[in-house]
Parts: structure tokens; C-alpha cells; sequence
């Protein structure tokens, strides 16, 4: 488990990608398109839209670029980005980051199981814990641009760990380790509801 934390951390370390630095203020106005869907502040109302608010920048930058050029595929974005700018997808991140993040609750039937597989993983399965990475709060690595978790749709992330468990066609963008294709082939349906859910209600 240690070396698989080592190595996500060289690999993130080694191909991070240089990006413009992005003003928050001259993202509000350019984001106000993506309101629509996931709330003028970043916080969705629909929980197939993810939060975005307090979301890290490095990680929001990342992943609007692995949009636009196709790298993630997201049908409800499809276009969107074509026209932006490296500078504007900065600036996008960099509000959405500022933002504070809502919280929702989790579900009590399944929450312990949930917190048991993020606070300590499941070492019968090979699963490392969550926190490795998102930290025991769910606030990420920023710096690392290991997502913020804490307070996410329970909807959406379940779709997200869902899609990096497919064989094909599913989300293959966790970068050259594979890590998270790899931690979601070992969980079950079950597992993906709990973890889910208990992110949902963290903060």
C-alpha cells in the first residue's frame, strides 16, 4: 500500500502539467455559463452535477483540459470548452476554487461501512484508504491535485468510481499509475454506495 502511495505521488510529482495562473475574479463572469449546471457558486443542486466549489485548482484545471481536448469524456459538456481559452480555463478553476463548498448527509444504514473503507480501505481486498490521497477530512491535495471529496454529490461520485471500474469506455484520466482504475475494479456495488454516501456527508 505504501508503495502505491509512493508511486502516485512520483508520478503526479513528475507529469504534472504547467498551467497559466488563474484569477478568480475574471473567472466569476466567465463561468457564469457553467451555472447552469453546477450553480453559480460552484454548489450543484442536481447530485448528477458535481460540487465545484472548493474544489482544488490545480485538479478544476486539470480536468477542464482533459475535457476540451477529450481525454474525459463528459457528453453534458460536449463543446462548451472549444472556444476557451488555457487562460480562461485557468481563471474558471481559480474562482470555482475559492468558493466555499456545501455539505450534504449521509446515509446512516450504510454510513460505518463507508467510513471504515475511507478512514482504513479494506486490506482483505487490496484497498488502500481514501484518506491517502483526500486526506482523513476530504479536502484533497491541492497542491498534488488530489481532488477535494468532502461534501460531493453521493450520486456522482458513485458514477465517477463506477466509470473508472469499467473494462471499456469508462473514465481512464487518473494519469499514468492508474490509481484510481485500479482501487475501483476491487469495489463492489456495495462498497461504491457506502464510500459515496459517507463522502457526501464529510466535512
Amino acid at each position: 500500500m505504501n508503495k502505491l502511495i509512493v508511486s502516485l505521488l512520483l508520478t503526479v510529482g513528475i507529469s504534472g502539467i504547467a498551467h497559466a495562473a488563474g484569477d478568480a475574479t475574471a473567472g466569476q463572469a466567465k463561468a457564469a455559463v457553467c451555472g447552469a449546471c453546477h450553480g453559480p457558486d460552484g454548489n450543484s443542486m442536481a447530485p448528477n452535477f458535481p460540487k465545484l466549489a472548493g474544489q482544488g485548482e490545480r485538479y478544476l484545471t486539470k480536468q477542464l483540459h482533459d475535457i476540451k481536448s477529450g481525454k474525459r469524456t463528459v457528453l453534458e459538456m460536449t463543446g462548451l470548452l472549444t472556444n476557451l481559452s488555457d487562460q480562461d480555463l485557468a481563471d474558471i478553476a481559480a474562482y470555482f476554487a475559492k468558493q466555499n463548498g456545501s455539505v450534504g448527509a449521509a446515509d446512516p444504514k450504510i454510513v460505518a461501512r463507508g467510513e471504515a473503507l475511507f478512514r482504513g480501505g479494506d486490506l482483505a481486498k487490496g484497498l488502500p484508504a481514501c484518506t491517502g490521497c483526500h486526506s482523513p477530512n476530504g479536502v484533497g491535495n491541492p497542491a498534488a491535485g488530489f481532488p477535494h471529496l468532502g461534501g460531493q454529490h453521493a450520486q456522482y461520485v458513485a458514477k465517477q468510481l463506477t466509470d473508472f471500474r469499467k473494462e471499456e469506455g469508462g473514465r481512464t484520466n487518473d494519469g499514468d499509475a492508474k490509481t484510481m482504475q485500479t482501487i475501483a475494479k476491487k469495489l463492489s456495488d456495495e462498497d461504491i454506495a457506502a464510500v459515496s454516501s459517507y463522502i457526501q456527508g464529510l466535512h
